[in-house]
């Protein structure tokens, strides 16, 4: 990132101390450390490469065993930037003890080396390694019931290195480019809290915070406080964790009957800290969401067990509760969703004004911090041409499609065409959803995707199309929502978008070798897919059921769930308009 310029900064400190000279005296240090920020260039280190492979590798190790075990993994980005903080500070440490100088480590450094550190272990957890890719061996196909209508027995591909990191290549980039033109739009003009990446730079910036302010001592103190307790309750826990449903992680605070309809107290802390940065505006919407679905829809959807769905189904199945689940959601999300998308799209086309360099144009409201004014300069500043990411997510595209249906000719190639066209609308409305609760929700759009596309495919080659088209879309949706967490985390640390995105794009490419070789490790080792075993991958054999269900069409979902669905999508989208009508 370029040293913002003089002239520009008194400008700031112009505009900002005719409002109020205290504020501005507080935030005069802050100003001048943006004077002394390094070029992008410079963010970006050999050092901080290596360490980001090392953590990548360790955590990549991790989540692999989590996923082939259970398949929950949780977001780790926060403890990935307090490693990368505790390599680098002991190394230089070391380093001057020798007499040894080295270059100062700076929040930038440390915000690259935390990105690129989750981008390379994010392939490790939404790979496929323990879902969509492992669907499709022979082991998965038997467990599904070689007599089962619909499951083919030349729908299998044995796992190998060489073609799991071809096709994590070919589909993992795609995605980084998907939302890069809109990144200005939801950071800055939405400024979506991504509580996750919000809290990784609150952590980086403490770490890095000057020793003699007092506030930022008081702030580190707390840090360590909290995080010991959070670490203490988590270890207290494990004595009690014998089960995925036993112990802390489902309490049933108001009593048996309601934990049936998965009413009960989650003690992780991680979700109490993401409340903690979500307005409360969103709280309350997830509460009320939860109340009017578990508490209300779900349990009077049960109640027509036998007559709109087979009574002998699990709830797990596609054909029964799990099938209103997937589809409802999804039409909420995408109801909310496209309304902005379309509403940034036709916004764009009538506004035609390239201001994005323009420092007028983030001044309009004088009443925002110094520092926040500045933290929108410098962001817009480095920007990523918009021709750019255009032309990259096309070129990307194209080798996609030539390259994917050469792999699985049973995915044909303009199945792949237009999920690359529908893939921006789809990543908008799952990053603008994560940007304000925190949570992820590509697998629904995958599952979808599998859905669809198993259906379009055809019984002779419907699993694999559906399981290799559930994996575009959800690596693609997946990552860009992974990206905008750390733009924002970017935004709060003063990190050039450039050396962020580079670091993301290195980071990728580490993932894309390591994955599929940590996955070998334990594949080669243990006996994964055993449904008796201790890596049983219980979701390989979720998803290949699906696509076997997905060969059916929607014919094949329960009753009145497509009626649900547009009528869900309806309410979500009426309501948006009577809120924020189109300009």
């Amino acid at each position: 990132m370029g040293n913002m310029n003089v002239g520009e900064l008194k400008g700031f400190q112009r505009v900002y101390h005719d409002e109020d000279d205290s504020e501005f005296e507080q935030t005069g240090d802050q100003a001048e450390e943006i004077k002394r920020i390094a070029p992008w260039t410079r963010h970006i280190t050999i050092r901080g490469i290596i360490a980001s492979l090392v953590i990548g590798i360790i955590y990549s190790l991790v989540v692999m065993k989590v996923n082939l075990t259970t398949g929950l993994v949780p977001n780790l980005n926060v403890s990935t930037a307090l490693v990368a903080f505790v390599v680098i500070r002991t190394w230089t440490k070391l380093l001057h003890r020798a007499g040894i100088s080295t270059t100062p480590f700076t929040r930038q450094e440390n915000t690259v080396i935390q990105t690129c550190a989750v981008a390379c272990y994010s392939i490790a957890v939404g790979g496929g390694f323990g879902s969509y890719l492992l669907g499709l061996n022979r082991k998965t196909y038997q467990q599904a019931g070689v007599d089962m209508p619909g499951n083919n027995p030349n729908s299998t591909k044995e796992p190998e290195i060489g073609w799991m990191i071809g096709f994590l290549f070919v589909s993992s980039f795609v995605g980084l480019l998907a939302l890069v033109p809109l990144r200005k739009i939801m950071i800055i003009d939405y400024n979506l809290s991504y509580p996750n990446g919000k809290a990784t730079a609150d952590l980086i910036n403490e770490f890095h915070s000057t020793e003699e302010d007092k506030m930022d001592k008081k702030q580190v103190h707390g840090f360590v406080k909290f995080f010991s307790i959070s670490f203490l309750w988590a270890f207290f826990q494990w004595f009690y964790s014998g089960g995925e449903l036993c112990g802390f992680v489902q309490f049933p605070v108001f009593g048996l009957k309601a934990w049936k309809n998965s009413f009960y107290f989650d003690f992780s802390m991680t979700y109490i800290g993401a409340g903690m940065i979500c307005t409360h505006i969103v709280n309350l919407s997830l509460l009320l969401g939860a109340v009017l679905s578990w508490g209300i829809m779900w349990p009077l959807i049960t109640g027509f067990r036998g007559d709109w769905y087979p009574q002998t189904l699990p709830e797990s199945s596609m054909r029964s509760l799990n099938g209103y689940k997937v589809f409802v959601s999804i039409a909420l999300i995408l109801g909310d969703g496209l309304y902005n998308f379309l509403k940034i799209f036709f916004k764009i086309l009538s506004t035609v004004r390239v201001k994005n360099n323009n420092l007028k144009t983030h001044m309009d409201n004088q009443n925002q911090p110094l520092v926040d004014l500045c933290q929108n300069e410098l962001f817009i500043r480095e920007s990523i041409p918009m021709w750019m990411a255009c032309a990259g997510y096309s070129i990307l595209s194209i080798i996609s499609i030539i390259v994917i249906p050469l792999m699985f000719p049973e995915l044909k190639w303009y199945y792949v065409v237009v999920a690359y066209i529908l893939a921006p609308s789809l990543s908008f409305c799952n990053a603008y959803g994560a940007g304000l609760t925190d949570i992820n929700m590509a697998y629904n759009y995958g599952k979808v995707a599998l859905f669809v596309l198993a259906a379009l495919s055809g019984k002779e080659n419907g699993v694999v199309a559906g399981l290799v088209g559930c994996g575009l879309i959800k690596s693609i949706v997946s990552i860009s929502s992974d990206l905008m967490h750390d733009f924002k985390t970017g935004h709060l640390t003063l990190t050039s978008p450039r050396s962020m995105f580079l670091s993301q794009v290195i980071g990728t490419a580490m993932g894309c070798i390591v994955a599929p070789v940590t996955f070998f490790l334990f594949y080669k080792a243990f006996d994964v897919g055993n449904p008796y075993g201790e890596y049983k991958a219980p979701y390989a054999i979720v998803y290949r059921n699906m696509a076997i269900l997905g060969i059916e069409g929607f014919s094949a979902l329960p009753q009145h769930c497509l009626q649900l669905c547009y009528g869900f999508f309806r309410l979500c989208h009426s309501s948006q308009l009577i809120k924020r009508p189109l300009p």
